[in-house]
Parts: C-alpha cells; structure tokens; sequence
C-alpha cells in the first residue's frame, strides 16, 4: 500500500513539474509580457499578459520590474522638485468586486481625505476612479508591517470589462508627485480597450 501511495504522489509530481513548465507564456498565472511589449525601463504601449485589457502608458510612467507575481506591470514615476521619492503605479488584476477592492484602497489611506470618487465610462469599459490623501500605511502583511508615509496620495482606476477579473491601475506616493502626474493619469484611462 505505502509502494502504491509513493507511485501516485510521484506522478503527481511528475504532472505538476510538466504543466507547470509550459513554454507559450500564456497560463493562467503567467504575468511575462506579450512580444509586442516594451523592454523593461521603455514606455508606450503595454501588453502584459494574461489580461483581457490594453493600455498605453504615458510618457513618465517608466516601465520597472514588477517585485510580486501578483503584478501585470509597474511604473515608476519620477517625483517632483521637493519630493523625496518617485511614485509608483501598479497594474493588476483580481477579482473581488470594484467596490470591495475601492474600499480597501480607502482602508490604505489613515485619515484619507476622498479628493475623488467617480465612475466613468470609456468605451464599453465601466471605469471607477479613487484620489484619496492623508498617510498611506501600505499593504503590509503581519509579518512585514508597511512603513506610515505621510503626506501621500492614492490616485486608482479599477476597469470591469465583463470578461474576467478586473483590473487595477494604483498609483501610490507623494501628493505633489501623484497631482503632476494626474493629467498623465487621465490620458492612461482614456486608452483602456477591451482585447
């Protein structure tokens, strides 16, 4: 019986080491981008699989490697005279709802003062756009505390295509930084297109 138990478990291993090494980059947790996607360090158009949605990113909005596998993409963005670090925007993609992800964003933010809190509608995209301020403490875990920064700013979109998961576009960092970069931001969600 243990003979048996141990066959099983190997070709289990053997079919999880086979599935997982697939080479088209396409799965279902593949987060590469596509060919057609700037080197990282280049902006313009982005993209990045496994989404159901492209965008172009502005000019300043640097494509930087992503530290979590959780990421489609991030941008640095380069703070302002005054500043004492760059912004940074996020691209995701998960589920959970609009509003319950728009509600955490909010809980990221201590004493957040909602700038805006809209939803508009690009193309066939329903789009919801969050500007929170106040001292943003982040998405640490209880093993790694998130570091309170004070005089922050969350500027997000969340995209619901209907097809899948939707995605999230955060940028988080210094207020005056995160305000320069608004009118980039805007152009950003203008480019949204369903695939």
């Amino acid at each position: 019986m243990h003979a048996s138990m141990a066959q099983r478990v190997v070709a289990l291993a053997a079919l999880f080491t086979l599935s997982a090494c697939g080479s088209s980059g396409e799965g279902a947790t593949s987060a590469k981008p596509s060919a057609t996607a700037p080197a990282p360090g280049a902006t313009g158009a982005t993209d990045v699989r496994p989404s159901s949605l492209t965008w172009t990113a502005p000019a300043g909005f640097t494509l930087a490697p992503s530290p979590s596998p959780m990421r489609l993409a991030t941008y640095k963005i380069a703070k302002v005279a005054g500043d004492a670090e760059d912004a940074e925007m996020t691209v995701s993609q998960v589920g959970g709802g609009l509003e319950s992800n728009m509600a955490r964003w909010k809980g990221q933010v201590a004493d957040g003062a909602v700038r805006e809190e809209t939803t508009v509608d690009v193309g066939n995209l329903k789009v919801s756009i969050l500007w929170v301020e106040g001292t943003y403490k982040g998405m640490g875990g209880p093993n790694a505390p998130a570091a309170a920064k004070g005089e922050y700013a969350l500027l997000g979109a969340g995209v619901a295509s209907g097809q899948g998961a939707e995605h999230y576009f955060k940028i988080t960092g210094p207020k005056k930084t995160v305000e320069a970069a608004r009118p980039a931001f805007e152009e950003l969600v203008k480019s949204f297109a369903a695939k």
